[in-house]
């Protein structure tokens, strides 16, 4: 199927939208209405609607916590460390509940890479107007209890999974700043969790994993591999600081374009532009410069998208300038024109190198 470049539509690869959901927040209603956590407010599924917003990735997000501690986390979404069934209750609510919005028509389940995703009625791509077309991505692996389970979550929507986030999961070694949780490399637990995924298509997920975790993911599998939400570290300082590695290295841009993969840019300011001060807003100079980055260690304009962790822990006041709601991506999009980008490879970062990459053919 053709069609014409266009910047108003969009495939954003990384929201928690069950996540702002279980703490308070009406995903059915404008912003104005908005309650609940990560003020002032982006994302509801009406302003995906109305920014263009046809396809995304939407998070399983479940936090391990230290119940012994008085500064942890609370709420439906946290669970003991290594308690593996408390974290299938966190994420399996998490499940249900995008279930229960494709039950009810609200979205369209997307399948797996590679699996058709052209309407088989109308042999149409249905990315303008109705539904949004959603594949869930589960946010580090914890809810899965064991990679035996993995096909009921797959049957339920499942289309990647990121085998930890900041924290050490069960899994993998996560990116964040406390050696004690993070920075170990993949578990025998893990190990097998690879396998069974690329047994059943499940796509692997790099942006929140250590760098050692990444490198033996890499080692272990062929397949394609994303970064949902993830920036260039080259562009964020010292390269070999702990919270670099919640970005990419060069060489991990350029494996996962290698592989036929996309990197989805993140919309915090704070990883955007480096030395940003507390609650700053980035430039739309720092959102270009990291898109370019990666189309300059890739070789072309192929493996960059959007991944906008929008209202994924901070409010709208921690985007770059100009951007509150999806409604105002389009100025992403006008940035890229400014510095010669044409319109094919606009569409490029707007939808079509992810469509490319979960195999719709247009």
């Amino acid at each position: 199927m053709s069609e014409s470049p266009s910047a108003d539509r969009w495939f954003d690869a990384h929201l928690d939208l069950a996540y702002l959901a279980e703490n308070g927040r009406d995903m059915h209603t404008d912003l104005r209405s908005c309650r609940g956590r990560y003020q002032p407010p982006s994302v509801t599924l009406p302003t995906m609607v109305e920014g263009g917003v046809g396809h995304c990735l939407a998070t399983i997000f479940t936090e391990g916590v230290d119940p012994t501690k008085s500064d942890q986390e609370t709420g439906a979404f946290t669970y003991p460390f290594g308690d593996a069934d408390a974290a299938y209750r966190a994420g399996m609510r998490q499940l249900l509940l995008y279930n229960a919005w494709r039950d009810a028509g609200v979205i369209r389940q997307m399948p797996r890479r590679g699996r058709a995703l052209i309407e088989p009625t109308t042999n149409e791509c249905p990315l303008e107007g109705g539904p949004i077309n959603m594949g869930i991505l589960v946010e580090c692996a914890d809810p899965i209890t064991h990679p035996d389970e993995l096909e009921m979550w797959v049957q339920r929507g499942v289309v990647a999974i990121g085998m930890a986030w900041w924290h050490q999961s069960r899994y993998a070694g996560g990116n964040g700043t406390d050696p004690s949780r993070s920075g170990n490399g993949l578990t025998d637990l893990g190990r097998a969790l690879v396998e069974r995924m690329d047994d059943l298509d499940v796509t692997h997920d790099l942006s929140h994993l250590s760098q050692r975790s990444v490198d033996e993911l890499l080692s272990m599998t062929d397949r394609p591999v994303i970064a949902s939400h993830s920036n260039c570290r080259a562009l964020m300082g010292d390269p070999n600081s702990l919270p670099n590695q919640r970005h990419q290295t060069d060489e991990t841009i350029a494996e996962i374009a290698n592989r036929g993969g996309v990197i989805g840019i993140n919309l915090l300011s704070a990883f955007l532009e480096p030395g940003l001060a507390d609650k700053g807003r980035a430039s739309m100079d720092w959102v270009v410069r990291h898109i370019e980055h990666i189309c300059e260690i890739a070789g072309g304009a192929h493996a960059v998208g959007l991944g906008s962790d929008m209202d994924g822990g901070f409010g709208a006041d921690e985007l770059p300038q100009g951007i509150n709601t999806p409604s105002d991506l389009n100025l992403i999009g006008q940035a890229l024109r400014d510095h010669g980008w044409s319109d094919t490879d606009i569409a490029g970062f707007t939808h079509t190198n992810w469509l490319r990459f979960w195999g719709w053919e247009h």
